[in-house]
């Protein structure tokens, strides 16, 4: 099976999106790393006066950590997945949180540049076709020295995070999938994660991207090695004429 992409993967979440929210409740520390992601944005003041972007928000677990982690901030989520989205914009919310739908790759016509201090990516950039003009459009997006914080699975450089992913998604995720009638969607999941950049070569296409003060981060427990927290920040108008 190959990778799913653009419209087939919005598809695919749309069918899956209604048992979503019960399948990575089981995942340990599903909640909990995007928590922990979301913090070392490291929003000041409970995110007073700023504007983040949630990128691929799904059902809104991401724009919850963010919630959380910034409870002052306007947040908006963006998704591709109409079915996806309904989920996220069914819950309660505060006055603070709004929800778009459509695909990354409309962003830059949907906002104007600058538009916000920080956006935050969980589980988004191995799904995308052309994630190196999805970094180009985010960076115009944010303002300058404005925050990237991204949540992703990124293998680390030991063969034995590779091996840990196969035994997790044989034994787990692709049973899951099967038993909730989403195993398109799930082997998909186990495939882009082989598939798509080890945590270091994803720091280098940050710093390729423009952005600096580039760090990856681990996170705990079965994850350590495949999920990384990534912090950036865009690159201000002065540091891009030195």
């Amino acid at each position: 099976m190959t990778l799913l992409r653009g419209a087939a993967l919005s598809a695919a979440f749309d069918r899956g999106s209604a048992s979503y929210d019960r399948l990575v409740a089981v995942s340990p520390g599903y909640h909990a790393h995007l928590r922990r992601s979301a913090r070392r944005l490291g929003l000041p003041n409970g995110g007073d006066g700023l504007r983040v972007l949630d990128l691929g928000c799904g059902t809104g677990a991401s724009t919850a950590a963010l919630l959380a982690a910034a409870p002052h901030a306007r947040i908006t989520g963006v998704d591709a997945s109409a079915g996806m989205l309904d989920r996220a914009a069914g819950k309660r919310w505060p006055d603070t949180v709004e929800f778009l739908h459509a695909p990354v790759e409309e962003l830059a016509g949907r906002f104007d540049p600058g538009s916000f201090d920080a956006v935050f990516a969980g589980y988004l950039f191995r799904n995308l076709t052309d994630p190196d003009a999805t970094l180009a459009a985010v960076s115009g997006l944010l303002t300058p020295g404005g925050r990237l914080g991204v949540h992703e699975y990124t293998l680390g450089g030991s063969p034995v995070h590779r091996l840990v992913w196969h035994a997790v998604c044989g034994a787990v995720v692709l049973p899951a999938g099967r038993l909730a009638g989403d195993a398109g969607l799930y082997d998909h999941l186990r495939r882009s994660v082989v598939g798509f950049d080890t945590a270091p070569a994803f720091a280098c296409r940050l710093r390729r991207a423009g952005f600096s003060s580039v760090r990856v981060l681990p996170l705990p427990g079965w994850q350590t090695g495949i999920t990384h927290t990534f912090v950036a920040r865009a690159t201000s108008s002065a540091e891009g004429r030195a």
